[in-house]
């Protein structure tokens, strides 16, 4: 990842809400240009391109959610709670960062070649934590039925970019302990009847 440079953040943040918009293949470099503010000229200093600014919207996106969810964890040692806060953490992480969400739900096979490797390889991690606490969670359960929950569970959480408004009744936390509480419940009822049944 690069040091931190305001312009180039800024540049970032209006390019995920360019390609929430208008989506990544309808967007130009014109239309980011009006966006940010910045000449083309200005835009070119900072990326070859609109796939390396893409690819710089999903890298620093799922490397500041890993992060952020590997710190929440470590803060707990009991397994749902541990799944739990991971929950919290990227059910709030992306209330305040939908525009990224939705170029990370919808964008996530526009890249190409050594940039979707790169992104594939943070993304991957991501995917790894949550399976290894839904392996604290349900040490039992075969493998691909909590790699399934694991993508159950992205589905419920990333989806929110359509309906949920953070202006609205339901604030970020408490949407966060919602849907921690239909999940663990869910996949709680689920391995109990199947056990039982």
């Amino acid at each position: 990842m690069r040091p931190y440079d305001e312009r180039l953040e800024h540049l970032l943040a209006r390019a995920a809400k360019v390609f929430a918009e208008k989506g990544y293949h309808s967007t130009t470099m014109r239309d980011l240009a009006a966006a940010s503010g910045m000449s083309l000229a200005g835009m070119y200093y900072y990326v070859r391109g609109k796939e390396e600014l893409l690819a710089l919207v999903q890298e620093r996106c799922f490397t500041r959610v890993l992060a952020g969810a590997e710190q929440a964890v470590a803060g707990a040692t009991e397994p749902v709670e541990r799944l739990q806060l991971f929950i919290r953490h990227h059910v709030t992480f992306f209330a305040a960062n939908l525009a990224e969400m939705k170029v990370l739900s919808h964008e996530a096979s526009s890249l190409t070649g050594e940039r979707q490797r790169k992104v594939n390889v943070i993304k991957r991690r991501y995917v790894d934590l949550l399976e290894s606490l839904l392996k604290e969670v349900a040490p039992d359960e075969p493998r691909v039925d909590r790699s399934a929950a694991a993508y159950a569970l992205f589905g419920m959480m990333n989806w929110i970019y359509n309906w949920y408004d953070p202006a609205g009744e339901i604030d970020p936390d408490r949407l966060a302990g919602l849907i921690a509480r239909i999940f663990v419940g869910g996949f709680a009822e689920a391995r109990s009847t199947v056990q039982g049944g």
